[in-house]
């Protein structure tokens, strides 16, 4: 058989593979949308261990690697840049951060990631849900966010590390606002930064068998010009049924390092 003529067969064989198959093998059949599981109550299960696949926890915008720093295509989505929408006065502090990222980086000293950053480190989450609330534990020194999806009022001057989440469901997107947050989080280890009037509006949406799409809008009208948003896809271990230790304080004193200094939180 001639190479021209093998070449017909090979399309003629695929186009009659696609026509009975319906597609490549695990492909949604066109006009169809994924269907979630469903947990008690009729919403989409996003019960499971997630974890990203992607280099945010280093730097959110696009970034060649440096030490530290492993290089990333970024998962700005809004400004279309990639860029983070800093005022003039706010950029300087930025810089001031990358420059002292190894020491002054709070998720390096073992405090809490903060919102967004908690749902992109290189560390696993695990997601539990009920119909009144929607809990997300994170292998990274036992952080836990717990998001009510009713009704309930927020108290008047709270302030924390992982701020104060309330939960909704639109459709079968889960939406999560959240604000009360101190000012000692950073968005990544390249010093990107937030005021204490942080506000983060989270959209997480099961997309297939084993991938979450979260998204998460950046408000902080101290820090920069306009909101901007990030969203990046969350993948399902499928060989892990719990998460493991992460005791980041004792790791560093077995390291020789242990984490010394005032609390962020300190007042002079």
């Amino acid at each position: 058989m001639t190479m021209q003529r093998r070449r017909s067969a090979a399309v003629v064989l695929a186009a009659i593979v696609l026509a009975v198959g319906g597609g490549p093998v695990g492909a949604q059949p066109l006009g169809r949308e994924y269907q979630p599981p469903r947990a008690p109550g009729g919403k989409p299960s996003f019960e499971g261990i997630w974890q990203v696949r992607n280099t945010a926890n280093d730097d959110l915008q696009p970034h060649a690697g440096s030490f530290g720093i492993a290089a990333g295509l970024g998962v700005i989505v809004d400004p279309a840049d990639g860029s983070i929408p800093y005022r003039p006065e706010a950029l300087a502090k930025r810089e001031q951060n990358r420059a002292r990222r190894d020491a002054d980086d709070p998720v390096a000293k073992c405090y809490i990631a903060g919102v967004p950053r908690t749902m992109y480190l290189p560390h696993p989450l695990q997601i539990f849900q009920t119909p009144q609330e929607v809990v997300i534990l994170s292998e990274f020194v036992h952080t836990t966010r717990w998001i009510p999806v009713v009704p309930l009022a927020r108290i008047d001057g709270y302030e924390s590390w992982i701020g104060d989440s309330r939960g909704r469901w639109d459709g079968d997107t889960l939406v999560i606002e959240t604000v009360g947050f101190n000012d000692s989080t950073w968005f990544d280890h390249s010093g990107d930064y937030h005021s204490d009037r942080l506000k983060v509006t989270e959209r997480l949406r099961r997309i297939s068998a084993d991938t979450l799409s979260y998204e998460a809008v950046i408000d902080d009208s101290q820090v920069f010009t306009r909101p901007w948003t990030i969203r990046m896809p969350l993948s399902l271990h499928g060989d892990r049924d719990r998460l493991l230790e992460n005791e980041c304080h004792l790791y560093a004193e077995d390291a020789g390092g242990p984490i010394v200094g005032p609390h962020p939180e300190a007042k002079p």
